[in-house]
């Protein structure tokens, strides 16, 4: 596995969500607050956001733009992820811990921080 794998992701220039088909078990719930989170992040920001796992299993979040795209908030999208990060700490704490484990097969030490 050398490549980051793509969970869900929003382009603002087709106005497209993408979620990945292997990650279709998730609960609808999760599903859903992916969707929110992604497609109000390009409503704001716009470009395209996606949250890929690298191949240790963290979740990042990538952001790209049309090299032209004068609409872009370059500053905003930095402050929009650390918002992200900080109000869905648990939920991508909680994606991280589902691909380690089910997906890597890593298995977390018991009383682990």
């Amino acid at each position: 596995m050398e490549e980051n794998v793509v969970l869900c992701g929003a382009n603002s220039y087709e106005q497209k969500y993408y979620l990945n088909p292997d990650f279709e078990n998730l609960p609808d719930r999760v599903k859903d607050e992916l969707k929110i989170m992604c497609v109000l992040f390009t409503e704001d920001i716009g470009g395209i956001i996606t949250l890929q796992y690298t191949k240790e299993g963290q979740l990042e979040f990538k952001v790209i733009c049309d090299e032209y795209d004068v609409f872009f908030d370059e500053i905003g999208c930095g402050l929009k992820i650390k918002q992200l990060q900080t109000e869905k700490r648990e939920l991508l704490e909680a994606l991280e811990m589902f691909y380690k484990v089910f997906v890597l097969g890593i298995q977390e030490e018991e009383g682990a921080v």
